[in-house]
């Protein structure tokens, strides 16, 4: 059972961009080996925009945060 749900995800993995498939390969890498995950050039940038947004005092209010993680647990 379990080898299916790998095969179902791993089809849908090829389906992803490249970009994507890279992160996910480095991701896994790095956990197999015990080295060090690094962030990809996409993740830093949306660091980047949250550390300014931060410094700029622009939050998401309580309710904002709880409408964005409402759409996930409805999945």
């Amino acid at each position: 059972m379990k080898s299916r749900k790998l095969t179902d995800v791993l089809e849908r993995v090829e389906a992803w961009p490249a970009e994507l498939q890279n992160e996910l390969a480095l991701d896994l890498e790095a956990a197999v080996t015990g080295g060090e995950d690094q962030p990809s050039d996409r993740e830093l940038t949306g660091i980047d925009r949250g550390l300014r947004a931060a410094n700029e005092g622009r939050f998401a209010s309580e309710d904002d945060v709880e409408a964005a993680f409402a759409k996930f647990r409805s999945r």
